[in-house]
């Protein structure tokens, strides 16, 4: 079975597995077997992809390609992290740039959050995690909806916010 579709980038591949992360994850109501398949062509495609990135770069002359570079072992973190909370119920999770922000109902959660290396920013009333490879270089604060703005934002459904939508 083949559950990703026209993908073409690794963006679209981080999207399309974040929607079958949400239905198809056993903690969610779905079974291993479904997700170990899903996991496995994922790896597949992103190695693929992956390589394809590389290639491209070869036939640049461009210097400062290396500042540029993707870097996959963020993105490999980055996707075990959100693993951990999507299974979190009453919160919402949103994916901006290459940050992960928890917001909602988080009081229950606060110790593991902690512990998945999230931190808290009071200002913002939300919890924040990324990898060292990703730190804000400026000192300028911005607000939630500038941050969006700038990087984009995806919003992760869990299970327990779409059964509250469909209510």
């Amino acid at each position: 079975m083949t559950y990703f579709n026209n993908v073409n980038t690794l963006e679209q591949l981080r999207k399309q597995y974040k929607e079958l992360l949400k239905k198809h994850h056993p903690d969610n109501g779905g079974n291993v077997s479904d997700m170990q398949e899903i996991n496995a062509e994922y790896d597949k495609l992103f190695k693929v992809l992956k390589d394809k990135h590389e290639n491209n770069s070869a036939d640049t002359n461009n210097t400062n390609f290396d500042k540029m570079k993707y870097d996959f072992e963020e993105d490999t973190k980055l996707r075990e992290v959100l693993q951990k909370v999507v299974i979190f119920n009453d919160i919402i999770i949103e994916v901006i740039g290459n940050w992960i922000w928890v917001s909602g109902n988080t009081y229950q959660y606060k110790e593991q959050l902690k512990e998945f290396g999230f931190k808290y920013a009071p200002k913002k009333q939300s919890w924040y995690f990324h990898t060292e490879a990703f730190r804000k270089k400026g000192r300028k604060a911005l607000s939630m909806d500038e941050i969006r703005n700038y990087y984009g934002s995806t919003e992760i459904q869990t299970e327990g916010r779409k059964q509250l939508k469909q209510a």
